[in-house]
C-alpha cells in the first residue's frame, strides 16, 4: 500500500510518520519550495502530546516545549489578577503536560523525524483522478504521482476538498484580527512559567512560555475584515487599539519586532461530515478549519494522523472501507472542536457584550476547576485517552 500525502505541514508530516510506524509507505508533496509556518507558536495540549509521544517524539517535544505550570487572567487596565491557578490538576487528570512550542521548531522536528530529503517541495497540486484501484495526483510542473490512496493535508485553502465534498466551501470571518510573535521572557511582562492573559473590551493580550527563554505573545482585536494595515503600521495600530491598557501590555508593544510579528484575520469553515470519497481522505485544516480559540487546530490534525494510520493498519476490508471508518471516528469529534472554538471565540471577543461582561465577572470567582474541567473534557475526546 502506498499513500500520496498532499501537504508537508503539521498534519502531513504527522500522517507520514504515523503511516511509517504502521508499516505503510507514503510520498509527501508540498506546494512551496520552503515551508514558512503561519503563526509564531502553537499550544500542544495533552491529547496532541500523546499523539506525538505515540509517534516516537516524546523527548524531542520536551526539548522544544515551554514550561507552562500556571494559568492566569488579568484585568486589562489595572493588571490585577482576576484568577490564577495551577495546571497540575490538568496534568494529573490527562496524564500529560501541555507544551507551547514555536511553530518553526515543531515543523523542523517533524521534518527531521521523517527525513527532509524524502519530502518533495515545489509540487503544487492542480488535480486528482481516482480509479477503482488507484489515485493519481497531477502537479503544476507537469509531473504526476501514483498511489493506492491520497491524503489531503493541504490546509484551509485545500485544492482537494471540493473533489471530496462536491462543492466549494466558504471561509467564515470570525470577526477578529490576531497579531502574534515572540519576545524574550521578562518577569515584568509575566511569570516565566505561566500562561498570562489580559482581558477587557472584547480584546485579549496573551503571553505563553516557549523554549529558549521566550514568550509567545498574541493580541486579539474585534475588527472589520480587510483593513489596510501591515507591518509598517503595526506598532501604531496596537498602540491605538490598546490605549489605556496596563503597563505590561504597553511594554510588550514597545518591545515586539514588527518585522517578525504576524497579523492574521481569523477564519473558520462551517463543519461538514464527508471527510472521504473513495480512496481520498481529508485531514487537518483541509477537513476542519477552526479558529485558534481553544488551541486544538494542530492537536486535531495530530489526532487525525494517528487514527487514520491505525485504521488503515488494523482493518482488512480494503482501503475505501478503512477510510470510511476513519471518517466515522473523526467527523463528530472535529465538528465538536470547530464549534467549541467558535463558541469560545464569540464569548471572548464580545459578539454579545452582556455575555462577555458576564464572563469577565465570572473570572473573579474562578478557582480554575471549571476551566480545567472544560479542558479535560476536550482532551478526553482524543484517540489515546
Amino acid at each position: 500500500m502506498k499513500a500520496i500525502i498532499i501537504g508537508g505541514g503539521i498534519g502531513g508530516m504527522c500522517t507520514a510518520i504515523a503511516l511509517r510506524r504502521c508499516g505503510i509507505e507514503s510520498e509527501v508533496y508540498e506546494a512551496v519550495k520552503e515551508i514558512k509556518p503561519v503563526g509564531a507558536a502553537i499550544s500542544i495540549w495533552p491529547n496532541g502530546v500523546k499523539c506525538l509521544n505515540y509517534l516516537g517524539m516524546k523527548e524531542d517535544l520536551r526539548a522544544i516545549g515551554g514550561p507552562m505550570d500556571f494559568m492566569a487572567y488579568k484585568d486589562f487596565r489595572s493588571a490585577d489578577t482576576l484568577t490564577q491557578f495551577s495546571l497540575a490538576p490538568l496534568v494529573q487528570h490527562s496524564g500529560e503536560r501541555p507544551y507551547p512550542v514555536v511553530r518553526a521548531e515543531l515543523q523542523a522536528m517533524l521534518l527531521d523525524n521523517f527525513g527532509r530529503d524524502r519530502v518533495q517541495f515545489g509540487k503544487r497540486l492542480v488535480n486528482i483522478e481516482q480509479k477503482s484501484d488507484s489515485v493519481t495526483a497531477f502537479f503544476e510542473d507537469g509531473s504526476e504521482a501514483h498511489g493506492d490512496l491520497l491524503i489531503a493535508c493541504d490546509g484551509t485553502h485545500s485544492v482537494v476538498r471540493k473533489s471530496v465534498l462536491g462543492y466549494c466551501t466558504e471561509r467564515r470571518y470570525a470577526g477578529y484580527v490576531n497579531w502574534n510573535g515572540l519576545v524574550e521572557i521578562d518577569p515584568s511582562l509575566a511569570p516565566a512559567n505561566q500562561w498570562t492573559t489580559f482581558v477587557g473590551e472584547g480584546k485579549r493580550v496573551s503571553l505563553m512560555p516557549v523554549a529558549g527563554n521566550r514568550f509567545y505573545f498574541f493580541f486579539d482585536v474585534p475588527l472589520p475584515k480587510g483593513l489596510a494595515e501591515d507591518r509598517t503600521s503595526l506598532r501604531a495600530d496596537l498602540t491605538r487599539y490598546f490605549a489605556g491598557w496596563a503597563s505590561p501590555v504597553q511594554q510588550l508593544i514597545a518591545r515586539l519586532d514588527p518585522e517578525t510579528t504576524n497579523r492574521v484575520e481569523i477564519h473558520d469553515i462551517e463543519p461538514f461530515s464527508p471527510l472521504v470519497k473513495g480512496r481520498v481522505a481529508l485531514l487537518g485544516d483541509a477537513a476542519h478549519s477552526t479558529t485558534p480559540d481553544i488551541g486544538q487546530g494542530g492537536c486535531a490534525a495530530m489526532e487525525d494522523a494517528v487514527v487514520l494510520a491505525m485504521t488503515l493498519q488494523s482493518n482488512s476490508l480494503g482501503i475505501e472501507d478503512a477510510l470510511l471508518r476513519y471518517q466515522n471516528k473523526r467527523a463528530e469529534r472535529v465538528k465538536d472542536l470547530v464549534l467549541k472554538a467558535r463558541k469560545r471565540c464569540d464569548v471572548t471577543h464580545a459578539k454579545d457584550a452582556a455575555t462577555t461582561a458576564e464572563w469577565y465577572a465570572g473570572l473573579k470567582q474562578e478557582s480554575g476547576e471549571r476551566i480545567i474541567g472544560g479542558m479535560c473534557e476536550t482532551i478526553r475526546g482524543g484517540p489515546l485517552g
